[in-house]
């Protein structure tokens, strides 16, 4: 009996014939699936010769500068640069490298990626179960998919309304966490009675995101784009704070919590920490802790539009 499968190169290993523009050795190609690949050799590879491509293992890159990865962050190749980021971009050929096997600083000048391997999140904002609970009179909020993000709205009736999503998972306070967002306003609103929460927190609120007893909170006021930041554990609540980043208007931007030492929450938006000199904590919470996007207004006519791409918490035994 012939063998259903004859094994004819290695998984992890894949022959082609150099481009005419040729190759550059340990230089980062994208393959016809998508997949990142590195081209092996110690030698240019000029038109026709043969190049083999490793898709697998662990790499030490060049990583874009004056931005701050985390263990665990999915990285993107940026052509135009030659460089590993975090950050995705909005336009142009960018693709996913893989995975960062440790923290780099911002000052650091490379990064050792996992080549094509994917963040395994425990909790995914797009993947797993939510809650949603609109509060209104006789307006029309709303909570829509539209395609790869959720959009939060309100509409111009002169009353109390609330828009949310609650992730059904949870994790508890007990080990190290990392949240991750990539969120945008379209609507900031034309009041201050507009309220806006992207983060962590034990439960939700009908009415008044301040109340939620445990939370981390990127948070924006209706009228200003300024993103500030907050915290409460229950024990110690660490007030709104401005970060000194300013949203732009329709335009997503990236977010970390790096929740590895609930003493001191280290907080990041597009790769650089903010708010270094404050000190968010969450050690004093009993938890669990669950992803939340949060919009609210008390009795006035404003509108409010709110996006979120990309919501997710992944865990690790592994303390910063």
């Amino acid at each position: 009996m012939s063998a259903e499968a004859v094994l004819s190169k290695d998984a992890d290993t894949i022959d082609v014939s150099t481009p005419a523009a040729g190759y550059s050795s340990g230089e980062v190609i994208q393959l016809t699936d998508g997949r990142a690949a590195v081209v092996l050799g110690l030698q240019a590879l000029v038109s026709g010769d043969p190049a083999a491509l490793k898709t697998s293992g662990q790499f030490t890159v060049a990583k874009t500068a004056n931005v701050v990865v985390l263990e665990g962050d999915l990285l993107y190749w940026d052509r135009s640069a030659g460089t590993a980021t975090p950050l995705k971009a909005a336009a142009g050929a960018d693709f996913a490298i893989g995975v960062a096997v440790a923290d780099a600083t911002a000052a650091a000048t490379t990064v050792v990626v996992d080549l094509n391997v994917k963040p395994n999140y425990t909790i995914d904002l797009f993947r797993d179960p939510t809650e949603t609970v609109i509060v209104l009179t006789s307006g029309t909020p709303t909570v829509v998919h539209r395609g790869g993000s959720i959009a939060m709205t309100f509409s111009a009736t002169a009353e109390a309304q609330k828009c949310d999503v609650l992730s059904v998972h949870s994790v508890p306070v007990t080990i190290p966490f990392i949240v991750e967002g990539r969120s945008a306003i379209y609507d900031i609103g034309d009041d201050g009675a507009l309220d806006i929460n992207l983060g962590i927190a034990n439960a939700t609120h009908a009415t008044d995101a301040d109340s939620i007893t445990e939370g981390c909170f990127f948070h924006l006021d209706g009228t200003a784009l300024s993103i500030l930041a907050e915290s409460d554990d229950g024990t110690t609540e660490v007030a709104a704070t401005d970060t000194t980043v300013d949203a732009v208007d329709d335009t997503y931007f990236d977010w970390r919590m790096d929740c590895r030492d609930l003493e001191d929450i280290k907080l990041y938006i597009n790769g650089v920490r903010v708010l270094d000199d404050s000190t968010f904590k969450l050690d004093a919470a009993t938890g669990p802790m669950k992803l939340l996007a949060h919009i609210e207004k008390t009795a006035n006519d404003t509108t409010a539009d709110v996006r979120v791409a990309h919501m997710a918490i992944r865990c690790t035994d592994l303390a910063s």
